[in-house]
């Protein structure tokens, strides 16, 4: 176990190092806390891609998973991004690849494409239209009625989508979180009746989501959880979503009591970067995330479609396969 000592040593090269590098270091909101404490953001996936993008920074380095470095290249072709560990892997990115994506793209002719950001590069690149917990209700509800819609990966996050839209033409793959599936409906059963103040908070991606409806009384993305938290004047939560974010919710909050839906929640590859494994990256530049630019294209336009929506024209499905 490193030491207080060892510790500021290794921060105090991490900063040093940081400034030499002209870098930039974003922790997702699932890290380990000295992580979350050291960076310079904190948050979701897109968020924090969309902040290295406004900053001088020519390296950046993503304390996440391999998705979300590869999300945060595609967005940045101009900077170098790291990642600590190279096998910081995703459960949920793995189950679908491109080649799969475009066979079930052939069996749904002129259906539109939406993928969870938790996807990699490749599967960006065969979609029509990203999404993000936060935004994919939107998302979806702005494609025409009589489109078909494919929604990928996550199976627990398309059928709240689904449920909430009543959208009858809408195709789900059976993709899922190990993490967010291990939250059960009797575990927050249990949790509630013992801590009958508590608010229940749930991601959507959580195994539970259709019979934890309504058990739950918000339901939202990582930041959705956060910003509601802040701003409700309830003072006791149950969290349905990766115990990372305790850290967070504990420090902007205090005075505020926080429990996991279940201590099991916790992200494996979330946890292989470390404040050594940080400094390392820092060092010897490793490891580079590259995306080729042909698929880089295809996914930063995929990307793009989801951040117009918010125009008054909505998005504008695409009449043919993008290319």
């Amino acid at each position: 176990m490193t030491s207080t000592t060892e510790k500021a040593s290794i921060v105090a090269d991490i900063l040093r190092l940081k400034k030499e590098r002209q870098a930039v270091i974003l922790a997702h909101n699932y890290q380990v806390g000295d992580l979350q404490d050291l960076a310079d953001f904190t948050g979701d996936s897109l968020g924090l891609t969309q902040a290295a993008a406004k900053t001088d920074a020519k390296v950046i380095v993503f304390c996440g998973v391999h998705f979300m470095a590869e999300t945060a290249a595609i967005m940045n072709p101009d900077k170098l991004v790291l990642i600590p560990d190279k096998e910081a892997g995703c459960s949920l990115a793995s189950m679908i690849s491109g080649e799969s994506l475009r066979r079930w793209k052939a069996e749904h002719p002129g259906a539109v494409v939406v993928t969870y950001i938790n996807c990699t590069a490749e599967v960006k690149a065969e979609t029509d239209i990203i999404c993000t917990s936060t935004n994919a209700l939107k998302v979806v509800e702005s494609i025409p009625a009589d489109r078909e819609v494919l929604f990928a990966p996550d199976q627990f996050l398309g059928a709240w989508v689904r449920e909430k839209t009543g959208r009858k033409n809408m195709h789900i793959w059976p993709g899922y979180c190990h993490v967010h599936n291990k939250i059960k409906t009797d575990d927050i059963k249990a949790l509630k009746a013992s801590r009958p103040q508590a608010k229940f908070i749930m991601h959507p991606e959580c195994g539970c989501s259709t019979s934890c409806m309504s058990l739950a009384d918000k339901v939202a993305s990582t930041e959705g959880i956060l910003k509601h938290c802040a701003s409700s004047p309830d003072k006791e939560f149950i969290i349905g979503t990766e115990v990372g974010i305790l850290h967070r919710l504990e420090k902007e909050n205090p005075g505020k009591v926080f429990h996991p839906a279940t201590a099991e929640a916790s992200c494996e590859f979330m946890k292989l970067n470390t404040l050594e494994k940080l400094l390392w990256s820092l060092e010897d530049l490793e490891y580079k995330v590259v995306v080729p630019e042909a698929v880089a294209k295809k996914a930063r336009r995929a990307i793009e479609r989801m951040l117009e929506i918010s125009d008054p024209g909505g998005f504008s499905a695409p009449k043919a396969p993008v290319d």
